[in-house]
């Protein structure tokens, strides 16, 4: 039997107008058909055979006063994790220059802060001006941020801004209660208002519904612009925290959220982030069939472990893909 003319359609409209029906239809297709459908979608605005690679540094580790039922990074909880402050300038750009002699064309810089104070976004700023005289995009997650210091960072050269969702609205208090949903709106429209490229998306695997996860893509795809990158994470679970020991989600959900991701927000960077230690090479595949075409490189996410930097070589030489960062349109 043919494919259904739905199916095949070369290219939709961007939209900013989509209902939560149609995205859980989307996530109902037959597996098979949805791959098909964000494979289509994926190759009219990229290079199917590309994948962008990022590396993440944590600048200033632990201590945290948020209550992320995911974080070991929470002052709440006995993760074991040794806190560190700020890092130097210079340490940060020798990782950096690492970063891009392994490949990496973006750095991305994260800080265990409920928000940073002024003098520590001078201090950013200055990593982002070092980074950004090695050749490499340059991307932050600070926390939440005012108006004045998110004006700083742009003025300071900062390529992209990360601040995830994490989840839908409905089922973000069972995850945090030490920010609202709308703290994090705020932050996202402050970042888009200054001219700074946004990095937003979300974990899964916490034990949310599908509807949970069509409905946080619903967030993301109805706001005035698209984020430029969209991470996809699969929670690491970490002994100490809230979410240890909860049931892991099927694989293959997984990459339907990527798939739905692809279908939803054609021309955003997809990236398929934390969580790949426990992935197989398979299901990585399976995920950038679905359109992911960005990943986090390096052994280390944050505080939690990813795949060495020889093992991705390895699986994009078997894939037959290659490092970049253009697209078609």
């Amino acid at each position: 039997m043919s494919a259904t003319p739905e199916l095949i359609t070369i290219a939709a409209p961007i939209r900013h107008d989509w209902q939560l029906a149609e995205i859980e239809a989307l996530f109902a297709l037959p597996f098979n058909d949805l791959l098909f459908k964000a494979q289509t979608v994926h190759r009219v605005y990229f290079d199917p055979n590309e994948i962008q690679v990022s590396s993440l540094l944590s600048i200033k580790t632990g201590s945290c006063s948020e209550d992320c039922g995911y974080c070991p990074q929470s002052a709440r909880y006995d993760s074991d994790l040794n806190p560190e402050a700020l890092m130097p300038v210079d340490a940060v750009l020798k990782a950096a220059q690492q970063a891009k002699d392994q490949g990496a064309s973006r750095f991305c810089m994260g800080a265990a802060w409920r928000s940073p104070k002024d003098r520590d976004i001078q201090r950013v700023v200055e990593m982002v001006q070092g980074v950004k005289a090695l050749g490499m995009e340059t991307c932050v997650t600070l926390g939440m941020l005012t108006d004045k210091q998110t004006q700083v960072l742009k003025d300071g050269g900062l390529d992209y801004y990360n601040h995830n969702l994490d989840t839908s609205e409905e089922y973000y208090s069972e995850i945090i209660t030490t920010r609202t949903y709308q703290d994090r709106l705020d932050t996202l429209e402050r970042v888009r208002d200054a001219g700074i490229n946004v990095c937003c998306g979300g974990i899964v695997g916490m034990g949310e519904s599908e509807t949970d996860r069509a409905k946080l893509l619903l967030q993301l795809v109805n706001m005035p612009k698209h984020p430029e990158s969209v991470p996809i994470n699969m929670l690491v679970q970490v002994e100490g925290t809230p979410l240890h020991g909860i049931d892991s989600l099927d694989p293959l959900q997984f990459v339907r959220t990527i798939a739905v991701a692809r279908i939803l927000m054609p021309q955003s960077r997809v990236r398929l982030s934390a969580g790949r230690k426990d992935m197989s090479d398979e299901m990585q595949a399976l995920c950038f069939l679905a359109g992911a075409n960005s990943i986090f490189y390096g052994d280390k996410l944050l505080t939690t472990d990813n795949p060495m930097t020889n093992h991705d070589q390895q699986l994009f030489d078997r894939l037959g893909v290659r490092m970049g960062g253009s697209s078609y349109a």
